[in-house]
């Protein structure tokens, strides 16, 4: 199964280095369910070390972390300790347990092409409606970015909070865009008067708005 952007997230129960989870309890928070490829490998282990020290502005935007991989809940255990000697960084999250694929298998997680025993880097951004709102894929050689996931974040929450929509390359704090008309005569106030509706318009389809 494939999950898409605007699904209900599947929910599931699953065993975590902090005890059994159910995706569902996490409504009324976002929840960002990443996987990663396997323990004891280098490029997971550094995504691991820049999550744990990125937690708290996560936390900041209302929103959990989870990790997955097709690893036992030992190896989980003993990986994220090995993390801590090695780096002093304390894994702040929860780590599920998918030796049987189960979840995996739920959100489209195994690229078969790329590999059938691992699952690849995906990322899913869970509302706290539990629905998804996207999705990013990387390939099992290549690391995420990190803030690259709280930006994407950050401007998903922004539309929801000011009904707004984000331009290419968008920070938090800089304008945002608003949607293109869907009449005539939206398209005619943009025209003639944005400064009433405090908007910067390159043209009708095109116009900017500050944000608080």
């Amino acid at each position: 199964m494939n999950v898409s952007i605007g699904m209900k997230a599947p929910d599931f129960t699953a065993m975590t280095t902090f005890g059994p989870i159910k995706m569902s309890d996490n409504k009324g928070h976002w929840v960002i369910l990443f996987s990663h490829p396997g323990d004891f490998t280098p490029v997971c282990t550094t995504e691991f070390v820049e999550f744990a020290k990125a937690n708290d502005k996560f936390e900041a935007l209302n929103t959990k972390l989870i990790g997955l991989s097709i690893d036992s809940n030992p190896s989980h255990l003993a990986w994220v300790n090995q993390i801590y000697l090695l780096t002093g960084v304390q894994i702040p999250f929860p780590v599920i347990a998918d030796r049987m694929a189960e979840v995996a298998g739920l959100y489209g997680m195994i690229a078969p092409d790329a590999s059938k025993q691992e699952t690849v880097r995906n990322v899913y951004f869970i509302d706290p409606q539990q629905i998804i709102r996207a999705i990013l894929i990387y390939p099992l050689t290549n690391g995420r970015n990190i803030y690259e996931i709280l930006r994407l974040l950050t401007a998903l929450q922004t539309t929801d909070k000011n009904k707004v929509v984000t331009p290419a390359n968008w920070q938090p704090g800089s304008p945002a865009m608003i949607p293109p008309p869907q009449t005539y005569n939206q398209m005619l106030e943009r025209i003639n008067e944005p400064a009433k509706m405090e908007l910067n318009c390159m043209d009708w389809f095109w116009c900017y708005k500050d944000l608080p």
